[in-house]
């Protein structure tokens, strides 16, 4: 029996949102082959669109996760996220739990729950991305045992990226993503007295990334563009250094020529 065909309207809109949103990403989507690209930017497209909503704290969000979460249980989809992950399941492997749990992660966020400890953080960014870590592995497929749980650090190592990279616009919103129990230890994570503290956050996302990396190899399909991905995000913690550690407030950008260098040696080492 063929696999079905993405909507076309519906793959235009994930493809130009991955694009223009997400640009690190779209740069290792194009070494992905075209049947998965497709299926990868329409995850792209739920993921982002859930977490768009909890960010603006849109009065729909509850709604649209609790159609996600029905959908994990088996109910048939009911939103435009649902309806994603709905149809990409026809052809891919989705573990619907990690699906789940990215939901109570958004909910965390909703919740505006506190981030105590390091276990705390931990969590967080299983939720909120090693599970699209888990998704990715079931999309793109692998060949041993243990491949997954290596997902999952790779995703969890790209969010605390994230974290590391966005301090001082989630200052500037009145939201911190680090463990208070490290603040309390390491000092304040403001510009210009964070050095403790960022050498102390990029090791832990680093030992991440070294896990993450061992378990490229284990996929099926898109090693080169998991890798280049890994590469470039990781490219942001070595911008944080040469930045003097947030010295000076702001995001560290990696520039363009420099990750489709880096993008360009990953894929020509696998």
């Amino acid at each position: 029996m063929p696999r079905s065909r993405p909507d076309p309207e519906l793959l235009a809109e994930a493809r130009e949102t991955t694009e223009r949103v997400a640009r690190t990403f779209a740069i290792a989507c194009r070494l992905l082959p075209a049947g998965v690209r497709e299926d990868v930017y329409l995850l792209y497209l739920a993921f982002r669109g859930l977490d768009d909503l909890v960010d603006q704290g849109d009065p729909a969000a509850g709604a649209r996760l609790e159609a996600v979460e029905a959908w994990t249980r088996g109910a048939p989809g009911s939103s435009q996220e649902s309806h994603i992950f709905e149809q990409v399941a026809t052809r891919r492997a989705l573990p619907r739990e990690a699906v789940r749990d990215f939901c109570a992660g958004m909910r965390d966020d909703l919740a505006a729950r506190p981030i105590e400890t390091e276990a705390d953080l931990d969590r967080y960014c299983y939720r909120v991305a090693g599970t699209v870590g888990l998704v990715m592995a079931g999309v793109l497929g692998t060949r041993r045992a243990g491949a997954e749980r290596q997902a999952v650090a790779l995703g969890m190592a790209m969010q605390r990226t994230n974290i590391l990279r966005d301090i001082d616009e989630d200052l500037a919103e009145g939201r911190v993503y680090l463990a208070r129990e490290t603040l309390d230890r390491l000092g304040s994570a403001a510009p210009g007295a964070r050095e403790l503290l960022l050498r102390d956050q990029i090791a832990r996302a680093d030992a991440l990334y070294e896990e993450g990396a061992a378990g490229v190899p284990a996929l099926v399909h898109g090693r080169r563009a998991v890798a280049a991905a890994a590469a470039m995000y990781r490219e942001i913690l070595r911008q944080i250094e040469r930045e003097g550690y947030g010295r000076e407030p702001g995001r560290a950008v990696v520039p363009r020529r420099r990750r489709f260098a880096i993008a360009a040696r990953r894929a020509i080492v696998l």
